[in-house]
């Protein structure tokens, strides 16, 4: 049983206290003073990753380490999306999610540049805009260049070849990541959610895009939202919700939020 007196609870976290006063609403009681997850259970979410799989080999060794000094009967490993663009090695983390999941219980959720690089796949329409987001350093990864001209046919010259280079296996995981997941008193996504709609009839859209509408939002949703896609320079921890995108792909620092029972700490 892994000791977590030296854990911290949401309410002592650094910028909770501070938060609360800027409250539009209360959150729900339950969820106010100690959020949890179900007893025998240990989520550990890892931020968004972008191409660095230098830091998420790093990061998997910390969380086998902790599981070897603290096991626990259910633990579970969420990725909150966006693993590809703006880092070098794009490819290799898809192949080491692939192959860490075949060996650990693991949730792989969806991020906007998932959508995005799957969106280009069908249609190379769409290729500016994911050139802009980072999508050539994806290209890059697989071999492949992004096209030198906007000409459309050079476009689909470059998807073409990517079609061609991306394994199988990295298409079908690709398409077959989920938008969110709900364990407990949390609430997991890769963007956030939008106030005012009930947690399960939220859109793709705003789970993957979502911004200033959801991060200016200090009322209740109902669980707290944990959360990637706005950078941040450290953890970014309210009542209502927590941060883990700590911009890895330039700071260099991929964040691990571990949940267990009414504890929140990091690796």
């Amino acid at each position: 049983m892994r000791d977590r007196t030296a854990g911290t609870a949401v309410r002592d976290l650094p910028g909770a206290e501070r938060a609360d006063s800027a409250w539009h609403e209360p959150l729900t009681p339950s969820v106010a003073e100690k959020p949890r997850v179900p007893e025998g259970i240990r989520i550990y979410v890892i931020g968004d990753v972008h191409g660095r799989a230098d830091l998420l080999e790093t990061i998997l060794a910390r969380v086998d380490k902790d599981l070897k000094l603290y096991p626990i009967d259910s633990p579970l490993q969420v990725f909150l999306g966006d693993y590809i663009d703006r880092g070098p090695y794009s490819r290799d983390v898809i192949d080491l999610l692939i192959s860490r999941r075949t060996q650990c219980p693991m949730v792989c959720l969806k991020g906007n540049h998932e959508a995005i690089a799957l969106r280009v796949l069908e249609n190379s329409g769409s290729l500016q805009r994911w050139l802009e987001l980072g999508g050539g350093d994806t290209m890059a990864s697989y071999g492949v260049a992004p096209p030198t001209s906007a000409d459309s046919s050079d476009a689909e010259m470059s998807v073409d070849a990517l079609r061609t280079a991306m394994p199988g296996d990295h298409k079908k995981f690709l398409s077959g990541l989920p938008l969110s997941l709900t364990c407990g008193d949390f609430f997991l996504s890769h963007a956030g959610a939008r106030p005012g709609i009930s947690l399960e009839l939220q859109r793709q859209r705003d789970l993957l895009w979502i911004r200033d509408d959801f991060l200016q939002y200090r009322g209740s949703f109902g669980k707290v939202v944990v959360h990637g896609h706005t950078p941040v320079g450290k953890p970014e921890i309210l009542p209502n919700r927590v941060n883990i995108d700590t911009g890895a792909y330039a700071t260099g620092h991929l964040t691990c939020l571990v949940l267990e029972a009414d504890q929140l700490d990091f690796l």
